[in-house]
């Protein structure tokens, strides 16, 4: 798989299946490990938080979609 360094981090692409159809995202390791942290505590497999996460996205790309949706999350940890 590619990969990209930045000041942001590394960028994988990954593959993912989203209902049953493989697609990939582009993402760094960190928002990639975010999500992955998300899933556990929700207790939820990785394939189905994506999943979630794709079908509420308005119109952005999916690596958008999981970046927003981590920022969002630890955004809203933090007011508790």
């Amino acid at each position: 798989m590619g990969s990209r360094h930045g000041s942001a981090g590394t960028i994988r692409k990954r593959s993912v299946m989203i209902d049953g159809h493989k697609t990939s995202v582009s993402l760094e390791d960190q928002f990639w490990e975010s999500i992955k942290e998300i899933a556990a505590e929700r207790e939820q497999r990785l394939t189905e938080l994506i999943n979630v996460i794709a079908e509420g996205r308005d119109r952005a790309n999916l690596s958008s979609a999981l970046r927003i949706f981590a920022l969002n999350h630890y955004k809203q940890t933090q007011r508790r």
